[in-house]
């Protein structure tokens, strides 16, 4: 499960890292250092042949929903199965995102108490997660765009935190996964594989991480936990 991350980098340098067409930016972006869900997200897709940066809400609300509480129950897409739920086959052939982030929070139990840790890649640059995304009419008639991130099996970094971990794409997939004339289900899945772990990092954060209306650049500062 991914539940919490942070995206805290500039919006020039999301640009230029995700080739963002004359600098589209429909979504007022703010840096955010615990991101969680029903947070409304920046999200990079394609629409009508340009890469847009568009703000969604994160826990997806699928077309066929009733109620928007749904969302909670799928922040997450599983990677060994994401084809076949009814929920995501269909999103996955057409309606892939990226979502920009530069680092994720997960949880180990130590002893009594879980301790909160942050992963980045090793040089805390930014990067974009596999998610999906689709549209729902709320009562009031207005359309509610949401998203989900794939997770799949942890490497060997994450492995001593969590038992999953979000897909994190390497530059080279990005145009693989936001490619409208691609559909293949099993050219989409080939990507949905765990980042290399000598490529990532990991340092313990502050337990202040764990409540959503903290959000200050405080939560990212490594702290020393102390072995009992």
């Amino acid at each position: 499960m991914c539940g919490r991350y942070t995206i805290y980098v500039g919006i020039d340098e999301l640009i230029t890292l995700f080739a963002i067409d004359d600098a589209d930016i429909r979504y007022e972006y703010k840096p955010n250092y615990n991101v969680a869900p029903t947070h409304t997200v920046p999200v990079i897709l394609n629409e009508d042949g340009r890469r847009v940066v568009d703000g969604f809400r994160w826990g997806l609300v699928p077309f066929w929903a009733k109620d928007v509480k749904i969302g909670f129950k799928m922040i997450n897409a599983r990677a060994e199965t994401v084809a076949e739920k009814p929920a995501y086959g269909r999103l996955l052939k057409s309606r892939r995102v990226i979502i920009p982030a530069d680092g994720f929070y997960e949880w180990k139990k130590e002893g009594a108490e879980k301790q909160p840790y942050r992963f980045t890649l090793k040089d805390e640059s930014p990067y974009g997660y596999a998610g999906l995304w689709d549209e729902w009419t709320q009562p009031d008639g207005e359309l509610l765009r949401s998203c989900t991130i794939i997770t799949t099996t942890p490497n060997d970094l994450v492995k001593d935190v969590h038992d999953r971990m979000p897909v994190i794409l390497p530059s080279d997939a990005v145009d693989t996964w936001l490619d409208p004339e691609i559909s293949d289900k099993e050219t989409l899945q080939s990507l949905l594989v765990p980042y290399p772990a000598d490529k990532m990092a990991c340092y313990a954060v502050s337990k202040d991480v764990g409540n959503v209306k903290n959000s200050g650049v405080n939560l990212i500062e490594k702290i020393t936990v102390n072995s009992k």
